[in-house]
């Protein structure tokens, strides 16, 4: 009698805890800076070392159909505080402040669930330019002075903004500042893997990133050539000095007695700087990691390949916190996922393609890079890429001058670059439609828009967008009328 007194309250407790830990959990968000799936060890990239994350994942779940609504981090990051689409928010331009009229995530914590908020790390990119500064915009940011537009301040409580700092140093001091007896969501940006590809892991040398660079193994969609190694092995040094800067924070939560109770999410914010990547609506410019640890409710060791949204972030951030999504949130919460209950999962996901980095006028030679307007719905089988403006020539955002793009340059130059990425990166113009079977064609070279056999496919996905583009008042013709 005993005994089964003491299981029963043993039982009582266990489920009390996991009730508390669903209605309230403190929220831990990490975010990466440019991070294409699948560059963490978890994800069966042999090229990486990420022990902090690959164990984060054990403890967890891994998401391997994690999409960005946008492969540039101002847009991206206003769907991940907004559950809406960077269109549907009016923050398509990088200069562009959230409007107060729009609520965000961090607002409705606050005000519904009583959490203390709080932001820090690499630059939460949703006030606009500064006035001062390597990226001054006087004018543009003069009137948003002016006119009060900058709103993100007013909408935590807590925020150290970018610049030098060390991530666990940025743990400790947020979790002295938040009070006891609330619970806490803190959205906490790295800068790895931005470019320029200079950090790398403790001990890591420029000898051991040529040596790495040899031994790569490399996607479809880049050419194996030296510079590209070089460029790639850069690239995954950051992500391996990232993996660091991760376990500082993951000590800090457990030191001061938190990691139980808190629900910690690791994503990245749009893809790599890499041809193909960001600025692209290929899979390496929107396909991103996602982890999600959640002591007492997701099962350890799960991996799901359901399709996930940016959108889908904020609500089920809310879900989780006991808030009920607001309906201007286009968003589907994936809390069932998280639970391992029934899901009715997305069919599509989307996301658009604005203009790049601060505004400043247009130039008859501006490259896509700089400048693109195109969208994209994907389902998990096929890709339809709809471009808007394709008169513009490829480049790779932000990279444009280093080995791997100039390599790929002189081969073009010659002739020797194979022939369907010459024709993917030196087609002009580009097609307005692509489509691309994920399966068959995983690097997205072969395009197969016009195709009769997939007639069918490009129509169910041009529908799927058009819906999607009428639904969030896109200023961009649809691609059926």
């Amino acid at each position: 009698m005993r005994f089964a007194l003491a299981a029963s309250l043993i039982a009582l407790f266990a489920s009390t805890a996991v009730q508390a830990a669903e209605a309230k959990p403190n929220i831990l968000f990490l975010l990466s800076d440019d991070h294409s799936y699948p560059y963490l060890g978890c994800y069966g990239c042999a090229d990486v070392s990420t022990p902090t994350l690959d164990k984060l994942a054990a403890d967890g779940l891994r998401c391997d159909r994690m999409f960005v609504a946008c492969p540039q981090c101002v847009p991206s990051r206003a769907t991940l505080m907004t559950g809406r689409s960077p269109v549907s928010v009016k923050m398509v331009r990088f200069t562009s402040p959230l409007p107060a009229d729009v609520v965000a995530l961090p607002d409705l914590l606050r005000d519904q669930a009583g959490y203390f908020t709080g932001v820090a790390g690499r630059s939460y990119h949703l006030d606009g330019p500064a006035t001062e500064g390597r990226r001054a915009a006087k004018e543009i940011g003069g009137t948003l002075d002016k006119h009060d537009l900058r709103t993100f301040q007013r909408r935590v409580d807590y925020v150290d903004g970018g610049g030098p700092g060390e991530s666990g140093g940025r743990m400790t001091k947020f979790l002295d500042a938040a009070p006891k007896d609330k619970p806490w969501f803190f959205w906490l940006g790295f800068s790895d893997p931005h470019h320029p590809w200079s950090t790398t892991a403790a001990g890591s040398t420029e000898a051991d990133i040529k040596a790495k660079a040899s031994k790569l193994t490399l996607p479809p969609h880049l050419p194996d050539l030296p510079g590209v190694l070089e460029d790639l092995a850069r690239y995954l040094a950051e992500i391996e000095h990232l993996d660091a800067e991760i376990d500082a924070v993951l000590k800090v939560l457990a030191e001061r007695g938190a990691a139980e109770n808190t629900l910690v999410v690791f994503m990245g914010d749009n893809g790599m700087a890499m041809p193909h990547g960001k600025g692209a609506l290929t899979d390496p410019g929107i396909n991103v990691p996602l982890i999600v640890r959640w002591p007492g409710v997701v099962k350890r060791g799960r991996t799901t390949r359901e399709l996930i949204s940016g959108e889908d972030f904020a609500p089920t951030m809310l879900a989780a916190a006991g808030v009920k999504p607001p309906k201007t949130m286009t968003g589907v919460s994936f809390l069932p996922l998280l639970r391992d209950e029934n899901y009715d999962g997305r069919k599509f996901i989307f996301a658009e393609r604005g203009p790049h980095g601060g505004d400043g006028g247009m130039k008859h030679d501006i490259l896509a890079s700089a400048f693109d307007l195109a969208r994209c719905a994907r389902s998990a089988d096929f890709k339809l890429i709809y471009n808007c403006t394709p008169h513009q020539a490829v480049a790779p955002v932000d990279s444009q001058q280093d080995p791997g793009w100039q390599a790929i340059l002189a081969a073009h130059q010659a002739g020797s670059l194979p022939e369907a990425i010459e024709k993917a990166y030196f087609t002009l113009p580009r097609a307005t439609f692509e489509l691309y079977d994920l399966n068959a064609d995983p690097g997205e070279l072969n395009n197969l828009a016009g195709d009769p056999k997939y007639r069918e496919v490009e129509l169910e996905l041009k529908r799927a967008l058009t819906e999607k583009m009428v639904l969030d008042w896109d200023f961009l013709p649809t691609p059926l009328r």
